[in-house]
């Protein structure tokens, strides 16, 4: 069970409007890019009101650290895959999105079982705002790209990848300084 307050509901309910996104975007139905760029939307909007509740509130958990960037990577990710299917998406621009998301929550993984939980820096809440208004617009604008949504994607791939190696770095050097600093208390209590 997480703990539950309203920023872990948020975060659990963006979570919950995953599979709806898909089907809202799959089916044939006259209004489905109309109710999926709602439900989008509706998703993105609590990843924004959630982050600011479990701060304003003192209610960030760690259930809400590693949860909320999941549930983040899930709807970007159903999202793109939808929408390759869909063929208003180039395969290797959701698998790019997709690999720098697997890595990137591999990388926190691993990190949280060294005790390190690294929070989302501004080029990951960039990376995020970019993918979400390339997703939105993909949504929106079901037949062929304008000039301005391809720049969008090809924005978003550029932003995604930086970002992602921006994290590992970020990552590397808070587990080393992790290292240094235990290695530095080992030597100060002496044999």
């Amino acid at each position: 069970m997480f703990p539950l307050n309203l920023p872990n509901v948020l975060t659990v309910a963006r979570i919950l409007l995953v599979p709806v996104l898909v089907v809202a975007l799959l089916d044939k139905t006259p209004n489905g890019d109309l109710f999926a760029a709602i439900v989008f939307v509706v998703a993105s909007l609590t990843d924004l009101l959630d982050g600011r509740l479990a701060r304003s509130r003192m209610s960030i958990t760690s259930f809400g650290k590693v949860l909320d960037p999941l549930a983040d990577k899930l709807l970007i990710i159903a999202a793109l895959m939808a929408l390759v299917s869909l063929n208003r998406v180039a395969a290797w621009v959701a698998m790019v999105v997709v690999a720098r998301e697997f890595a990137v929550t591999g990388l926190r993984m691993a990190a949280a079982q060294s005790g390190v939980i690294m929070a989302v820096g501004n080029f990951g809440k960039a990376k995020t705002a970019l993918q979400v208004a390339m997703v939105l617009s993909l949504i929106a604008v079901p037949g062929p790209q304008p000039a301005w949504l391809t720049a969008l994607v090809y924005a978003t791939v550029v932003v995604t990848v930086l970002s992602g190696a921006d994290y590992a770095f970020g990552l590397r050097n808070r587990l080393e300084a992790a290292k240094h600093r235990r290695e530095q208390r080992a030597a100060d209590s002496g044999p």
